[in-house]
């Protein structure tokens, strides 16, 4: 049988993991995409790298994440990761909205998966305190052109987004500013001295994460436009209107640095830089950008073995009955351990990435 787990390498990493293996010490950055419940069948993978093969970690490992991405690594950096994960994982599995449902309604809901994730203000000292787990993660920040509050308006403003991204990627500039919250130890507000320094293709505003605006930034990271209420204030950021970071990042198409690979757990094995470009299959992350990145995907044939010959998706809220929709999540979830199992025995297949 075909294993689960693909492990696609880029030329620095694969001649790495061909020497020595995959070590938890050599690896410098972990990254976590947008995408929704996509993550469920990353679950597993999820619980193994924080529960076990991180464990006992001494050395810094940068978190870096946007939307579900950016959630998932609120739970790595509480002292129980495990815990913190599986509140996540239950909370956000289990949500439901009525079939008419404002946006309001949508908002309000989604903000208790967050309730869940950081039960007491103790659970956000943890992650500004971790001295090892440092996370950082995106919001995207609408620009005048694009921060209409009526629906029409809002519409129009990704409309003419989407038109101009279709010449170039660097056009979102026009209309968004990427925040980067990061870590107090991370760097700040001062790209030179930032993990994240080289970052010149899109404007980026640098912000420290404080026990104040952890919870806000993390709700606007995954505040998708139309569906969810952009957040309007975030302490040390500002007014404005906040929203989900996978406009801007949606899966990295970043220079990471080269001292230490790149871990990724990803649900495809390709990566989009931005949420514009999820229809435009040509535009697909720099090789230059890939060369010490490990990523983790499903096989295809994984995929095919779950409920509807699919991963997960937001789609299912409206496709799926609740009653459906939960139980095919749990299932996902549940199998996404043979993910895990099979990085764990090194039941894998090693390919170029």
């Amino acid at each position: 049988m075909q294993a689960p787990l693909i492990v696609k390498a880029g030329p620095m990493a694969l001649e790495h993991i061909q020497q020595h293996g995959l070590r938890q010490d050599d690896i410098a950055v972990l990254v976590g995409a947008s995408g929704g419940p996509k993550w469920f069948c990353l679950f597993g993978l999820d619980q193994y790298l924080a529960g076990e093969f991180f464990r006992g970690r001494q050395q810094p490992l940068q978190l870096l994440g946007s939307s579900a991405g950016a959630w998932r690594f609120g739970c790595f950096a509480q002292a129980d990761p495990v815990a913190a994960s599986q509140r996540f994982c239950d909370a956000y599995r289990t949500l439901c909205y009525a079939k008419d449902a404002g946006i309001d309604e949508i908002t309000a809901t989604s903000a208790t998966v967050m309730d869940a994730v950081f039960p007491t203000q103790q659970h956000l000292q943890q992650v500004i305190d971790n001295p090892v787990f440092r996370l950082n993660f995106i919001v995207a920040r609408s620009r005048k052109l694009n921060s209409g509050s009526g629906k029409a308006a809002q519409l129009g403003a990704l409309t003419l987004t989407a038109a101009a991204n279709l010449v170039s990627r660097k056009t979102l500039g026009l209309f968004y500013q990427r925040y980067l919250f990061q870590h107090p130890a991370s760097g700040g507000t001062n790209p030179t001295n930032s993990f994240f320094a080289d970052l010149q293709d899109l404007p980026t505003q640098r912000i420290p994460l404080t026990v104040d605006n952890l919870k806000p930034a993390l709700l606007a990271s995954g505040a998708i436009p139309l569906v969810i209420s952009p957040v309007r204030h975030i302490p040390g950021a500002g007014f404005g209107h906040f929203v989900d970071g996978g406009i801007t990042d949606y899966h990295f198409d970043w220079p990471f640095c080269n001292e230490g690979l790149v871990l990724y757990p990803h649900f495809y094995p390709h990566l989009t830089p931005g949420w514009f470009d999820k229809s435009l299959g040509w535009r697909r992350a720099k090789g230059k950008n890939l060369q010490n990145m490990v990523l983790l995907c499903p096989s295809a044939a994984w995929v095919r073995s779950l409920p509807f010959g699919k991963i997960p998706d937001r789609t299912d809220f409206s496709s799926l009955s609740d009653e459906v929709r939960i139980a095919y999540w749990h299932e996902v979830t549940q199998r996404s351990f043979e993910l895990a199992e099979a990085l764990k025995t090194g039941n894998y297949q090693l390919q170029a990435l």
